[in-house]
């Protein structure tokens, strides 16, 4: 089961983090890549490290999802490179945190081009190409902060972006479903990357998971690439619309 070998996907935010694990995973799966960020030169080195070791194609490409000339090119560069999309994980994102009553307009601005417009602009693009094989997975990561509200930073322009991520999930679940074309869209919880792990091993930090989050800790790398690879599979073929928390239980309390 969840074979993707001959699967082309697309995965931005890929040369750090959680896209970068998630496109692992896929290779892992046997599917061929077009990966995206801002930064070229990781994503090249991510391409050689990912064809040695799957032995899979993996087609880099420099591409800022708040644009969409940048998004159209890259559209582009997959269709000709491959012939087809099959898979496309809109992961790539950045927020400016602040409360309501102090965030600025290019806070706010900032933060909703680069987590919500983009998620759109993605899926147009990429979706119009799945349309053509009538096949298509198209997988949004949200937040857990997409469901709920929190106390512990504010960040009020984040939790609008993710949330409007969940229903614009719903919304192209249901107008691409006759098209072969499923949506659904993960919500992770505290997970550790990079830019996170310093944070998330603080002592406060550790004090807070463990009253708030049921299983105690954030989460480690590889474990959302499970039901990114379930979500991304044909056996996923009639789950669509599905909103999906992957945060050791924090939302469920």
């Amino acid at each position: 089961m969840f074979d993707l070998t001959g699967k082309v996907a697309v995965v931005s935010g890929a040369s750090s983090g959680l896209g970068k694990q998630m496109a692992e995973a896929f290779a892992g799966q046997g599917a061929n890549l077009v990966i995206l960020a801002r930064r070229i030169e990781r994503l090249e080195e991510f391409a050689e490290e990912l064809r040695g070791k799957y032995g899979v194609k993996v087609l880099p490409v420099k591409c800022d999802v708040t644009s969409s000339d940048d998004i159209n090119a890259a559209a582009e560069a997959a269709e000709k490179e491959y012939g087809q999309v099959d898979i496309l994980l809109n992961c790539a994102g950045a927020a400016k945190n602040n409360g309501v009553l102090a965030m600025t307009d290019e806070e706010w601005d900032f933060t909703i081009a680069a987590d919500e417009t983009s998620v759109f602009k993605m899926t147009r693009a990429f979706a119009n190409i799945m349309k053509k094989n009538h096949y298509g997975r198209i997988i949004n990561i949200a937040s857990m902060y997409g469901l709920v509200g929190n106390t512990q930073l504010f960040s009020t322009a984040y939790h609008a972006s993710k949330g409007a991520v969940v229903n614009f999930t719903r919304a192209v679940a249901a107008e691409l479903a006759t098209e072969g074309i499923t949506c659904n869209a993960i919500c992770p919880g505290y997970f550790e990357t990079e830019l996170t792990k310093e944070i998330l091993d603080t002592p406060d930090f550790q004090a807070f998971a463990k009253a708030n989050v049921p299983m105690q800790r954030y989460g480690k790398p590889g474990e959302l690439n499970a039901a990114a690879v379930f979500l991304a599979s044909d056996e996923a073929r009639y789950v669509t619309g599905v909103i999906l928390p992957v945060d050791g239980g924090f939302t469920c309390v």
